[in-house]
């Protein structure tokens, strides 16, 4: 009786999830119209930092994709056009954009290569074009490219790819948004992609590029459960370099990048792979019902032969977060946890007494590109991982790879007011991972107001208001004043 019953209960729910998706093989969301639904806008902005020490605080330069400078006082101002892909359900869509920006600092004297030794600097904070067909996506140009996690606004960035530097410029093909697999009706979904971009900032290596591809798979469509797994591989190569000349730019080099295989010139490249390889992978647990949704996220970072996560040598390493997000009450609409451990890197030793024990692996540095993973001086990936930018000593090199943090961060909206709160506390060692004692350490905290007032032009206004404590950076406090204009230039 009771099996009988348990069965009933079964078929009742098959039947309920039935009805509820359909059963569509191909649930891809798109239709067969071609009706248009476009709308180019423009967006303009004027920024200004101030601060008592001697950069600006962690949470008002970092993440920021550059745009903020590091200087203790700086200002910008930005003007530019956009098309939004916002005809998700047609069967083809596309989105374009050009933002110039002018952006004026306090000198640092000490800052490496003359980063922040200028007065005033300009650049493009956007300059691309999208496509896609049906699921599949071609962007060309500068955008920002990043790794997720549950809620991007509140982390303390991807390991790999977080947006704390310049996007570079780059060609990307490949499926960018999680869309069904064929034949499944919608309960497994992939994406994935291939990028090729050039490093410009010419900071050691001169011309050098950057590869980068990644796949991903998340099973459960709109079951109350789903659980994704993404594969992220990246590499800097080619380019010349001012001890060894040619690093390899040809096609033979790019095979062997992409291959991640052993070739070139260099000894190095040929014992072990041609370029300067570094990976990471993510595992999501994600629950969700009406109107919210909690994410558990698992996420690491290798530079040697690939393990499946939480196989490696570097087991220990990684960024665990929890993400809660809801609509239903606007007050608290969403918290995050975030932990980051890099203190392990496989070990000690990479080699000792004639053996080989594959560790050291003193993340974001490489003998042969010496810059590191960096672009522009900064980190391409966690901030927390110290940018050569803020070398003492004018070094390219990251000096401070093996961090402890604990991460929170909060957001919503009170009566329009729209705000984030983050805190973060963080030690460091270094790069010498038999010490047990951090060098130093810092607690950043930061609170942000946004409010779009109708009244005053249908301005939007932001404060944001930052410090630091510890013996990183001192204490030093800061604040951001931003001031934007958005609006609609035509519609077809």
């Amino acid at each position: 009786m009771r099996s009988k019953s348990m069965i009933i209960g079964l078929l009742c729910f098959v039947t309920m999830q039935a009805q509820e998706l359909s059963w569509d093989w191909w649930p891809t969301g798109f239709s067969d119209s071609c009706e248009q639904a476009d709308t180019l806008h423009y967006t303009a902005s004027i920024q200004g930092v101030a601060s008592s020490g001697r950069y600006a605080p962690t949470w008002i330069q970092s993440l920021e994709n550059g745009e903020v400078s590091a200087s203790a006082y700086s200002g910008s101002v930005s003007a530019g056009i956009y098309k939004k892909a916002d005809s998700p359900h047609r069967w083809y869509d596309y989105d374009f954009g050009v933002e110039v920006a002018g952006r004026v600092q306090k000198p640092v004297e000490s800052s490496p290569w003359g980063m922040m030794q200028g007065y005033g600097t300009g650049y493009f904070k956007s300059l691309y074009a999208h496509a896609r067909l049906y699921i599949f996506d071609l962007t060309a140009g500068i955008k920002p490219q990043r790794e997720l996690t549950a809620d991007s606004s509140l982390s303390m960035g991807s390991l790999l790819l977080s947006g704390n530097s310049h996007p570079l410029p780059r060609v990307t093909v490949g499926i960018e948004q999680w869309r069904p697999f064929p034949g499944l009706f919608g309960y497994v979904e992939l994406k994935g992609g291939l990028t090729h971009a050039w490093m410009v900032d010419n900071q050691y290596i001169k011309g050098g590029f950057l590869h980068h591809k990644w796949i991903g798979l998340r099973f459960g469509g709109k079951l109350p459960v789903n659980i994704a797994y993404e594969f992220h591989h990246a590499a800097e190569w080619g380019g010349t370099s001012p001890d060894y000349g040619d690093l390899g730019n040809n096609w033979q080099a790019f095979k062997n990048v992409f291959l991640a295989q052993g070739g070139g010139t260099l000894r190095t490249d040929q014992l072990n792979a041609q370029g300067n390889h570094v990976g990471s992978q993510q595992l999501t647990l994600t629950a969700k019902g009406k109107g919210w949704e909690v994410s558990a996220y698992w996420q690491n970072f290798f530079e040697d032969n690939f393990a499946f996560i939480g196989t490696g040598l570097n087991k220990a390493d990684g960024l665990w977060g929890i993400s809660m997000k809801q609509n239903r009450w606007p007050f608290i609409e969403g918290v995050t946890y975030e932990f980051m451990n890099t203190t392990d890197q496989s070990g000690p030793w990479h080699d000792r007494d004639g053996l080989c024990y594959a560790g050291n692996d003193s993340y974001y540095r490489n003998s042969v590109f010496q810059n590191g993973w960096n672009y522009f001086l900064r980190s391409m990936g966690t901030p927390f991982i110290t940018s050569p930018l803020f070398n003492e000593d004018g070094t390219i090199y990251t000096l401070n790879s093996r961090v402890r943090v604990h991460h929170a961060g909060i957001r919503g909206d009170i009566y329009g007011f729209r705000y984030r709160g983050i805190v973060s506390y963080a030690r460091n060692y270094g790069n010498d991972n038999s010490r047990r004692a951090p060098l130093t350490e810092n607690t950043a905290v930061m609170i942000e107001v946004k409010k779009h007032v109708e009244q005053a032009w249908g301005l939007d206004f932001g404060l944001r208001l930052a410090a630091d404590f510890g013996t990183q950076w001192g204490n030093q406090f800061g604040a951001m004043l931003t001031i934007s204009k958005k609006g609609v230039i035509t519609k077809w």
